[in-house]
């Protein structure tokens, strides 16, 4: 659901990044309770995960592909709504600067659909559904998998709605086109949001917030990341994902093209200098190496003086 730039109009781009832009800053200072020493690990890990983790595009229908947004799963991980915003833009903005994927005109509206709308709705829903079944804990991933498939969907109506206010489509063809899809993405992001959490509460939940137990430590987590940027990657589907095919289909693709504003980089397209195969893997462990430096280096900015 990248966003590139030319499919959203300057007005559509200056406010999305303004209302980015004011949600970062809030998340910035509402995050200070939220990473003490413990937890500073927690925000680079994940967040080094999920860059990993949306490399790797999974087919859906109709020769179209998607891929992870883990706004719903940054946040329950984090324990926090502000601090799952400030996870996913981190992976946002390194994405849109380092592998040109994301446009640097649409970063406002990308930050704002994925990182603002998609983590607040998830967190919203999963705590509304933790709740009707009976706040158990054990039912933790079921809530977030539920939640986790309507926030995408809600990310993408949210796309839809910018994209005719753009005047790129029209409302009643890109607004069925972009849920309909995204419904079927939303079902693998459920899948995989309520896999990574079972998975935590029942081997590493010194990752998860609330407990008490000690950091086990960097071993697992680290290699895991490093195994599916630099490797699972390369299995990714090459179909293109959502928001690709409904432009293509509705015949505005070509806008990608006419107003492309990059930043030269040796990694654009998840490569080294064009170069596929080993240039992807090692672009996938840069990327996630910078992902946990930049979200750590936050966690530690923002954290209490005390902490």
């Amino acid at each position: 659901m990248h966003i590139p730039d030319g499919f959203v109009s300057g007005p559509v781009a200056a406010a999305t990044g303004l209302a980015s832009v004011v949600a970062l800053s809030i998340a910035m200072r509402r995050s200070q309770n939220a990473f003490g020493i413990r937890r500073a690990p927690v925000l680079g890990l994940t967040t080094a995960f999920i860059f990993a983790a949306q490399m790797i595009n999974f087919p859906v229908a109709g020769g179209t592909s998607g891929h992870l947004l883990g706004g719903t799963l940054a946040a329950v991980i984090l324990g926090s709504p502000w601090a799952g915003t400030l996870c996913i833009a981190t992976v946002l903005i390194i994405q849109a600067v380092l592998f040109a994927d994301g446009g640097i005109t649409a970063l406002g509206a990308n930050i704002f659909n994925m990182a603002v709308i998609g983590v607040w709705v998830g967190w919203s829903l999963t705590q509304t559904l933790q709740r009707l079944l009976g706040g158990y804990k054990g039912r933790l991933p079921l809530a977030a998998g539920i939640a986790a498939g309507i926030s995408v969907v809600v990310a993408a109506i949210t796309c839809a709605i910018e994209l005719a206010l753009s005047g790129t489509a029209p409302v009643n063809i890109v607004l069925p086109a972009m849920s309909g899809v995204h419904i079927l993405i939303g079902i693998g992001e459920g899948l995989i949001t309520g896999g990574v959490l079972t998975y935590l509460m029942t081997a590493r939940p010194d990752l998860l917030p609330g407990n008490q137990q000690e950091f086990k430590g960097w071993v697992v987590p680290v290699v895991s990341i490093l195994l599916i940027a630099g490797v699972l990657s390369l299995l990714a589907s090459a179909w293109p994902d959502g928001l690709e095919r409904v432009a293509e289909n509705l015949g505005f693709i070509n806008l990608a093209e006419q107003v492309r504003v990059s930043v030269p980089t040796p990694f654009a397209d998840y490569t080294i200098n064009g170069n596929e195969g080993i240039g992807t893997s090692i672009a996938g462990i840069i990327g996630s190496i910078v992902c946990f430096g930049v979200a750590f280096g936050i966690a530690r900015l923002v954290r209490p003086n005390n902490a």
